[in-house]
């Protein structure tokens, strides 16, 4: 028993230990950037959504339909692969050398894109739950748009926007995992080939598990204290 514990701890931490630990901060950097490139494209298309011109706002609409309806995997796919295509189709008419698409660039902009669409629905419905008096009391006061936004809207939005911002980020950590099918290197893949390596499948899937697990519980506690800083304002429930 203790021999196999000891080749067990061997095998994870001392061999794989700092290429799992790589993997890890490689999937919170992906996961962090394309959090925030989504937070970004989907607060501009709920905007567009709101109160855009009609031609906006069927784009908008089109692309949260489209995104939300196709299969994650198969989005990463199409815009990893034809995106890079279009990108040295386009260098090529230039008259550019071909262009390597840059593969953690690449994982944020898919994930960010893909997480936009959703986003923009839950922002959406936080901006919507505000009363609407508060904004014409914004108004009234003489504030413009862009200080209505910032001191009546986005602080109103957020307690009801921050549950879904929460699951959509605990969402994004485990979509993270879908870029390996591209060749990106993030703690998923690096645990497949420790996997294989080692032929300790059920040790490392393990591991890796109790790690997703340790993101998740972190990310919850991180998200309750900006919820309680959020509504210490609200009445309590």
């Amino acid at each position: 028993m203790l021999d196999a514990l000891q080749q067990a701890y061997d095998a994870v931490v001392r061999d794989w230990g700092p290429a799992l630990l790589q993997g890890a901060v490689v999937t919170l950097e992906i996961s962090l950037g394309a959090f925030a490139l989504g937070l970004l494209i989907g607060m501009a298309t709920a905007l567009v959504k709101l109160g855009g011109h009609p031609l906006l706002k069927r784009l908008a609409n089109a692309y949260t339909s489209v995104y939300r309806s196709l299969p994650e995997l198969l989005l990463i796919l199409l815009l990893y692969y034809a995106g890079g295509d279009a990108i040295n189709a386009l260098a090529a008419l230039l008259g550019q050398p071909q262009v390597e698409v840059n593969g953690f660039a690449a994982a944020i902009v898919v994930l960010g894109i893909v997480q936009g669409a959703y986003a923009a629905e839950i922002m959406r419905g936080a901006v919507q739950a505000i009363p609407h008096g508060h904004i014409e009391a914004a108004r009234a006061f003489g504030c413009g748009r862009w200080l209505t936004a910032r001191r009546v809207i986005l602080p109103e939005m957020m307690p009801y926007a921050l549950a879904g911002l929460a699951n959509l980020w605990l969402v994004l950590i485990k979509d993270s995992a879908l870029i390996s099918v591209v060749g990106y290197s993030e703690l998923l893949f690096t645990t497949k080939q420790a996997a294989g390596s080692t032929r300790q499948y059920l040790l490392f899937y393990l591991t890796v598990a109790a790690i997703y697990l340790l993101m998740t519980l972190l990310s919850n506690a991180g998200f309750s204290l900006i919820e309680r800083r959020f509504r210490r304002w609200q009445p309590a429930l």
